[in-house]
């Protein structure tokens, strides 16, 4: 055999064990989950985390805004309020408002101002009328009682109650909106009357 014919047999036989080797079947380790996951206590496993962002805010920030503004505008409103860690005193004087406003009452299953209510409705006028670049959100809520959507829609009634009166007490209407939470933002999760009764308000945001 040449020399030429034992090096093409010998570079042959090379090859075909490289390739055989390279087809070889790999070990893979099992799945681990993300790198900061916690321990499944149950079967060993470990998780990775989950984390639920809203979409951009109108500012940029990762922060989004809430659905349900009935004009179609941004804002948080009290989303990020710290009134619900207060005391039930101080939440029953003044809701989610902002320290500006007081919040007003509703009878059950009604969305008109209710007499008692109208210091209250003039006292958050005026300080809008005093303030005249000033725009608020008002917050429409409810009781549980009712369905979910008929109470989505008794909130905003009582949304738009506070802001017809606000426009009759000559504050322009583009410096109000409002939103109905019904239901769905309980301040107070007991189940008697006073609570009812507390959870039957309109809040009144600064903005």
């Amino acid at each position: 055999m040449s020399t030429y014919s034992r090096f093409f047999l010998a570079a042959t036989l090379a090859g075909a064990l490289l390739f055989q080797g390279g087809c070889a079947p790999k070990p893979v380790s099992p799945y681990a989950g993300g790198g900061t996951g916690t321990a499944d206590s149950t079967s060993g496993n470990r998780m990775g985390n989950i984390t639920e962002e809203m979409g951009p805010g109108t500012d940029g920030s990762n922060g989004g805004v809430e659905g349900l503004d009935s004009t179609g505008r941004g804002g948080s409103g009290s989303l990020g309020s710290d009134a619900d860690s207060k005391s039930d005193a101080y939440k029953r004087e003044h809701g989610r408002c902002s320290p500006e406003f007081k919040p007003i009452y509703f009878d059950y299953d009604q969305s008109k101002i209710k007499g008692e209510q109208i210091p209250i409705m003039e006292q958050n006028g005026t300080y809008l009328r005093n303030n005249p670049s000033a725009r608020v959100l008002i917050e429409g809520n409810t009781d549980y009682r009712g369905t979910n959507e008929y109470n989505i829609a008794l909130g905003e009634r009582r949304a738009e109650a506070a802001k017809r009166y606000l426009r009759e007490f000559g504050i322009e209407e583009s410096r109000m909106r409002t939103v109905s939470y019904g239901e769905e933002r309980p301040l107070f999760t007991g189940s008697s009357e006073d609570d009812y009764a507390h959870n039957r308000r309109d809040d009144f945001i600064l903005e």
